[in-house]
């Protein structure tokens, strides 16, 4: 038996379903930029803190605090894993999660198991439950998660805690932790304006809300008015903000980052220098880079090795095309959702996918199709086919985002044969392993918008080749499966699970094509795409 969030027993769903019940009951259905509710005041945290019982825990916590527009949970993935690699117990807290909400709370590197994600999750609910009121109610859904974070660190007794802002810096959750070792702010954009501001100097106030008198940060090279705002603010309070460098691949003798794209390089030089600083603050002189004339210690190189962080620049064959057809239908995942992330991540996908087209694969390709057919027929050579599948909440400007991706890519010889849109499959106000029903009578009128935009832009698009391989396969039968509003370049689709299985169906009616497909624009999109395309 389990039990509700109203302590109702519930003999049906198993004991994690109840938690996503009960956790879904705190999520707010009105936008983040509304302030008219007690529980968005940032002083009430510390009242949740001490019916917690975790205001003395928190203090004694080794905390890496990052914030940043672009970057931050790369950093503090690439931290963490170094600081683990280091011989430290490690305590991981980013956001948002893909498919499951405990890959929020990292422990030594592997999402909390369930069975301890339960039980310190009904502690903490329990108690707040016991102990809210009108005039201090339950806590928001974000904060509740960042609450259970600091009781699961502190229970665990790690030695480090890293934790990713969620928005912003200056009245974030994660801001409660009023000493850390070391602050870091990656690099800084445009994105959630409607909370933030419209200037990046404004979003670079509120993200410098995480520095602390007395406290060393970092950050990555800003544009001038980002930098120049950090430098005030850092000033005032007392606090030696310095820039890190990124990091000279050079360094890692030969070896990769564990995160693909050249912009990780970025991310790994901040992960370095607050790693470095955290060891020198805590006495570990043993092990560390601040003397940037020497060689990256053995440790820093493997923990850069092998970080891994779902959904940014993550390529995933689909799992049932794989058994079938091999490379046919390969997805290329990151959850990029602002105008600079465009540009960063259409040159990965560019790069990806010029290394993974070359003749070997052709070849191998050939080579089994040998043994299954007779003749001399010529080999079948195949053409790789770029489709997009985007999505981007409303809260966000298509206009600042398409036309960077297309650019991007163009400027790269890449042209997107089709773009899928399509709704979240995900909803925001429930949290779940298991993907809800499609609704049937969703509104698409969004996802119109972005298709609207994206055919004017392939009208003043220049360059394409009139020979390119034409799609023979509409997908299906049934107009839902051929998509509510399609077109030559493009089509709307009334659920991710359709676009999927259209993407399928034309790689087996195509055998002389094999697709790849950027997914990007949204982070929930991208955590949808997994559940579905991995085994």
């Amino acid at each position: 038996m389990s039990k509700d969030g109203n302590g109702s027993v519930d003999t049906m769903r198993s004991p994690y379903e109840e938690a996503m019940e009960a956790l879904s009951s705190l999520i707010t259905k009105r936008s983040r930029a509304d302030n008219n509710n007690n529980g968005d005041r940032f002083d009430i945290l510390f009242d949740y803190i001490k019916m917690l019982e975790l205001e003395e825990p928190i203090k004694q916590m080794k905390v890496v605090h990052v914030a940043g527009t672009k970057g931050k949970g790369s950093t503090c993935t690439f931290a963490e894993s170094i600081l683990r690699n280091c011989g430290f117990q490690t305590g991981l807290f980013t956001s948002p999660h893909l498919i499951d909400v405990r890959e929020r709370f990292r422990l030594n590197g592997s999402d909390i198991c369930e069975e301890k994600f339960l039980e310190y999750f009904w502690w903490c609910w329990d108690r707040l439950k016991e102990r809210t009121s009108n005039e201090v109610p339950m806590p928001t859904y974000f904060r509740f998660l960042a609450l259970l974070a600091f009781k699961i660190f502190a229970a665990e007794q790690v030695d480090v805690v890293i934790l990713e802002v969620g928005l912003g810096g200056k009245f974030d959750a994660t801001n409660v932790v009023e000493s850390p070792v070391v602050c870091g702010i990656a690099s800084l954009g445009y994105d959630h304006m409607e909370i933030l501001g419209n200037t990046l100097g404004q979003i670079a106030g509120e993200k410098a809300g995480i520095l602390k008198s007395g406290v060393p940060a970092f950050t990555v090279p800003q544009p001038e008015e980002a930098m120049t705002v950090l430098v005030q603010k850092a000033s005032e309070l007392g606090v030696n903000l310095q820039v890190a460098d990124p990091l000279d691949p050079s360094l890692l003798s030969d070896v990769h980052l564990g995160l693909e794209g050249e912009h990780q390089y970025l991310n790994a030089g901040l992960a370095v220098a607050l790693c470095s600083t955290w060891l020198q603050r805590e006495g570990h002189v043993g092990i560390n880079y601040l003397n940037q004339n020497t060689s990256l210690p053995e440790e820093f190189i493997r923990g850069l090795a092998t970080a891994s962080l779902q959904g940014r620049a993550q390529i995933v064959p689909d799992h049932l095309i794989e058994s079938e057809s091999p490379g046919d239908l390969v997805f290329y995942l990151d959850g990029a959702h602002s105008p600079e992330s465009m540009d960063v991540c259409a040159k990965w996908f560019c790069l990806a996918t010029k290394e993974d087209h070359n003749p070997s694969y052709n070849q191998s390709y050939n080579i089994a199709k040998g043994s299954h057919e007779s003749g001399n027929s010529a080999p079948l050579v195949k053409n790789p086919t770029q489709i997009l599948l985007f999505n981007c909440m409303s809260v966000r400007d298509p206009q600042l985002l398409l036309p960077r991706l297309m650019n991007a890519c163009t400027s790269h010889g890449v042209h997107f044969k089709k773009a899928l849109f399509v709704p979240n499959t995900s909803v925001y106000y429930k949290v779940g392993t298991a993907l809800p029903t499609a609704d049937a009578q969703v509104d698409l009128s969004w996802q119109i918008t972005l298709q609207r935009l994206w055919e004017s832009l392939i009208v003043g698009e220049k360059g394409r080749d009139p020979k390119s391989t034409e799609l023979t396969c509409e997908a299906g039968n049934n107009d839902a499966e051929k998509g509510c509003h399609n077109s030559e370049s493009s089509t709307v689709f009334t659920s991710l699970p359709q676009a999927i299985n259209w993407l399928r169906n034309s790689v087996r009616k195509n055998q002389s094509v094999r697709f790849q497909v950027l997914v990007t624009g949204s982070l929930h999109l991208v955590g949808d795409a997994l559940r579905l395309i991995k085994k």
